[in-house]
């Protein structure tokens, strides 16, 4: 019973290198930027997009990619 404990934290083991941290980083900055300026506009847009801010920092702190964690290759 002990593995899925095991396989619970290696999905969420770091697997992003500088670069691909940056690039998350940088994409969170853009949502947040627009969920900002789409609150004034579409109010439930604007908080789609800061809720989805939100998450990709979390992945640039992290250094964790839910794709790559997935299987999924990304080019970065």
């Amino acid at each position: 019973m002990n593995t899925s404990i095991d396989t619970k934290s290696s999905f969420l083991r770091p697997n992003l290198e500088t670069k691909g941290r940056l690039m998350r980083g940088f994409g969170a900055l853009a949502l947040a930027f627009a969920g900002g300026v789409m609150l004034f506009k579409i109010v439930l847009l604007g908080l789609v997009l800061l809720v989805s801010a939100a998450f990709v920092l979390f992945e640039a702190l992290r250094g964790w990619c839910v794709l790559r964690a997935c299987g999924i290759k990304t080019k970065l």
